[in-house]
C-alpha cells in the first residue's frame, strides 16, 4: 500500500484553507471592533473637552462683550465659573486651565500651561499632572486663544478610557486565541465531511473493482457538487452493466454456437480414426483430435475468465478448508508428478477456512500445478497462510522461472513466452488465475523463488473472505 502523502494531500489542503480563512476572518473583526472602540472613546472624549470649551467661551466672556463690558470683566467671570465648576466636582475627569497674556496661571486644576501644546492646535493627547494628583495622567486637550491674549485649555482625562481599551485588547486577544481551536475544529469538521463524501465513492469504487458491480455510489439528496458526481458515476456504471449484460449474451451465445459444431467435428473425427486403417490418416486424425481438444478447452477457459471477470459466480461462495482443498490436488496430481519425477509438497499449519468459489480456486490452483510440471523443475510446493491480515495462496516450483522484465507479457491473456510455445496450451492458465483472484477482491503476484517461479494469490484480508464478499 502506498504511503500517504499528507502533503500532497487535496483534504489536507482544503482543510488548511478553512482554517486560515477561518483565522483571518476572527482577526479582521476584531481589529475592526477594536479601531471602533478606540476612535468611538477618543471622539467622545474630543466632544467632552469641545462642549466645555464652548460653554466656557460661550458663556461669561461672550456674555461681557456682548453687554459692551470690558475684557476683564469677562475673565474674571470666567475665572468664578471655573472655580465652581471644580469646586462642584461634577466631572472628576475635567481638566480646566485659564492663564493670561504672560501665561500666568488664573484658574483651573494644572498648575502652569503645558510648553508643548499651543492654541489652535487642535486636539492632543498628552501627560500632565492635575493640582490634585501626584502621578500623570493621560489627557486630552484642546487649547483656545481668547480676545486680549488670555488662552483657554479645556479637555478630559483619558486615563480610564485607556485602560477600558487595554481591558479591551486583552480580551480581543483571549476570542483570538479561543478563534484558534475553534478554525483548527472548524477545519477538520470540515475536511473530515469531504473525507466522508470522498470515501463512499472510494469504497464503492474498490468494491465493484473486485466485481460488485451491482454497487452504486450513494446519494445524500443534496444536489451538490458530489451528488451530481454520484448520480454520472452511478449513471455509467448503469451503462456498463447494460453492456456487460450485451456482451455477456453475445460470449454466451457465441461460446455455445461454437462448441455444438467443434463437439461434432471431433465426434467425426472419432468415428474416421476408428474406421480408417491407414497408419498415416490415424496419424493426422489424430493429430486433428488433439487440435480440436485443444480448441475446446480454449474456448471453455475464455469464456469461464469472461464470466470471472464479469463477477458472476460470487453467489456460489461456502466456506471451504483450504489447506485440505491443497491436500485433495496434491493427492490427485501425485501419479502424474511420480510420471514426470516431481515432488509435491504442501505447507499449512492447521486448517485455513476461508469464505471462497470452491471450484474456481480448485481450478486456478490447478492450473498453476500444471504450468510447474511442464516448466519446472522437481519440486512444488503448495501453501496457505494468513499473513498481515491477508490470505495467502502459493504455487512454487524450482524451476527456470521467469525474468522479471517477461513477466507481464506471461499474464496477458494469449501471452506464451519463447519456453512455452513447443508445448500444447492456449497462454489462458495465468488469466484464469488473475481472474480467479479478482473474484475474490485480490491480485496474483509472480515473484522469484530463487530458483523457480512462485505464484501469490493474495485475497484480500482474511476476515473479509471469511464473511464473504458480498
Amino acid at each position: 500500500m502506498a504511503r500517504f502523502a499528507w502533503t500532497k494531500s487535496v483534504i489536507l489542503r482544503f482543510g488548511a484553507l478553512v482554517f486560515l480563512f477561518q483565522l483571518i476572518g476572527a482577526a479582521l473583526v476584531l481589529a475592526i471592533v477594536h479601531q471602533l472602540t478606540q476612535g468611538e472613546l477618543e471622539a467622545t472624549s474630543r466632544q467632552l473637552a469641545t462642549e466645555l470649551r464652548d460653554e466656557l467661551v460661550a458663556g461669561d466672556l461672550a456674555a461681557n462683550e456682548a453687554n459692551g463690558n470690558d475684557q476683564a470683566r469677562g475673565i474674571a467671570a470666567a475665572r468664578a465659573t471655573i472655580a465652581a465648576r471644580l469646586a462642584d466636582g461634577r466631572d472628576r475627569q475635567e481638566v480646566i486651565l485659564l492663564v493670561d497674556a504672560r501665561g500666568r496661571a488664573l484658574a483651573g486644576n494644572l498648575a502652569a500651561w503645558p510648553p508643548n501644546v499651543a492654541a489652535g492646535n487642535g486636539w492632543r493627547v498628552i501627560d500632565l499632572f492635575r493640582l490634585s494628583s501626584d502621578q500623570p495622567e493621560r489627557m486630552g486637550l484642546i487649547a483656545t486663544a481668547l480676545p486680549g491674549g488670555a488662552r483657554l485649555l479645556t479637555g478630559h482625562v483619558v486615563e480610564t478610557d485607556l485602560r477600558f481599551g487595554g481591558i479591551m485588547e486583552e480580551a480581543m486577544l483571549s476570542a483570538l486565541l479561543l478563534a484558534l481551536p475553534l478554525a483548527l475544529l472548524a477545519a477538520w469538521l470540515s475536511a473530515r465531511l469531504i473525507q466522508s463524501r470522498v470515501r463512499g465513492i472510494v469504497t464503492t469504487a474498490q468494491a465493484i473493482g473486485t466485481g460488485e458491480m451491482e454497487l452504486r455510489v450513494p446519494i445524500a439528496a443534496s444536489g451538490d457538487t458530489f451528488d451530481q458526481l454520484a448520480i454520472a458515476i452511478n449513471a455509467m456504471l448503469d451503462r456498463i452493466m447494460a453492456l456487460m449484460g450485451e456482451l455477456r449474451l453475445v460470449t454466451d451465445g457465441l461460446a455455445h454456437d461454437l462448441r455444438l459444431p467443434l463437439t461434432r467435428l471431433k465426434a467425426v473425427l472419432d468415428r474416421s480414426l476408428t474406421d480408417t486403417d491407414d497408419p498415416a490418416a490415424q496419424a493426422a486424425l489424430g493429430r486433428a483430435l488433439e487440435e480440436s481438444d485443444i480448441l475446446l478447452a480454449m474456448l471453455t477457459t475464455a469464456l469461464l475468465i469472461s464470466r470471472t471477470e464479469a463477477g458472476i459466480g460470487r453467489d456460489a461462495f461456502v466456506t471451504v478448508d483450504l489447506t485440505a482443498m491443497l491436500g485433495d490436488l496434491q493427492e490427485m496430481y501425485g501419479p502424474l508428478a511420480d510420471d514426470h519425477g516431481v515432488e509435491i509438497l504442501v505447507e499449512a499449519v492447521g486448517p485455513v477456512m476461508a469464505n471462497v468459489h470452491r471450484e474456481l480456486i480448485g481450478q486456478a490452483i490447478a492450473n498453476l500445478i500444471d504450468n510447474a510440471l511442464k516448466y519446472g523443475g522437481t519440486r512444488i510446493v503448495l501453501g496457505v497462510a494468513r499473513t498481515d491480515g491477508r490470505l495467502l495462496l502459493s504455487v512454487a516450483d524450482d524451476g527456470a522461472g521467469i525474468a522479471a522484465d517477461m513477466r507481464d507479457e506471461a499474464l496477458r491473456r494469449f501471452g506464451r513466452l519463447d519456453a512455452a510455445r513447443h508445448m500444447s496450451g492456449a497462454g489462458l492458465g495465468l488469466s484464469l488465475v488473475a481472474a480467479v483472484a479478482r473474484l475474490h477482491g485480490g491480485t496474483m503476484v509472480l515473484e522469484d523463488n530463487a530458483p523457480g517461479l512462485r505464484v501469490v494469490i493474495a485475497m484480500g484480508d482474511g476476515d473479509r473472505t471469511m464473511a464473504g464478499s458480498s
